[in-house]
């Protein structure tokens, strides 16, 4: 692993026009989502037991509002992700964020969101740190530990299963401050510790004994 991240990888989403931002995009920041590509498809085929495969967001239908983040995305099909429950490592502006995902195209979302449902008691072995989101384009989300108190884990799984539009997304957040502190070795450290803590979950959503 040799990602380091840096202030110019963040300042990419504040260029203005939609193909001046590709530009730094596809220079500054898709080299390191390929490279994590390789790296954690790997580890998600040795750790989940089916091989994976990384999808490097490219932005095609873009025609006029540049993008405000990016990623790569992980699943268990060659010729895309959306349609399944995915893991993310991704930008916005202001962070990086580490995320297990099941977004409005899965035509699972009922089952997905019921296995969670039937199963919320596990989300109370995940990090306190870590926090959830009903939109794929929201940068802020709710805390997990708030989210369980005040019944917004379940009404966002319940969303997910009875709303055409709804999403959920669960992770790790790392500030622009800290992200570009990190080695290459710590950020992957912590990376790894993310997805480990998130497969569990992911197993639930799948159904997979």
């Amino acid at each position: 692993m040799t990602v380091k991240w840096t202030n110019k990888d963040f300042e990419v989403f504040t260029t203005p026009g939609l193909e001046q931002r590709m530009s730094a995009l596809i220079k500054n920041v898709r080299p390191k989502f390929e490279e994590l590509g390789i790296t954690f498809s790997t580890y998600f085929s040795s750790k989940i037991g089916e091989e994976f495969y990384p999808h490097v967001a490219k932005h095609a239908r873009r025609k006029v509002n540049p993008p405000i983040d990016s990623w790569v995305a992980f699943a268990p099909n060659k010729r895309g992700y959306k349609a399944l429950p995915h893991f993310e490592i991704g930008l916005f502006k202001s962070h990086i964020f580490i995320l297990l995902c099941a977004i409005y195209e899965a035509p699972t979302k009922k089952e997905i969101a019921n296995n969670l449902l039937n199963n919320v008691n596990s989300f109370d072995e995940l990090p306190e740190t870590f926090f959830i989101t009903g939109d794929h384009f929201d940068p802020n989300g709710i805390p997990l530990v708030d989210a369980m108190k005040d019944g917004s884990l379940e009404k966002l799984l319940t969303r997910l299963r009875d709303v055409k539009k709804g999403e959920f997304m669960i992770g790790l957040q790392l500030p622009k401050e800290k992200t570009i502190k990190l080695s290459a070795k710590e950020f992957d450290r912590i990376v790894v510790e993310t997805f480990d803590e998130l497969i569990p979950i992911y197993n639930i959503m799948v159904n997979k004994k």
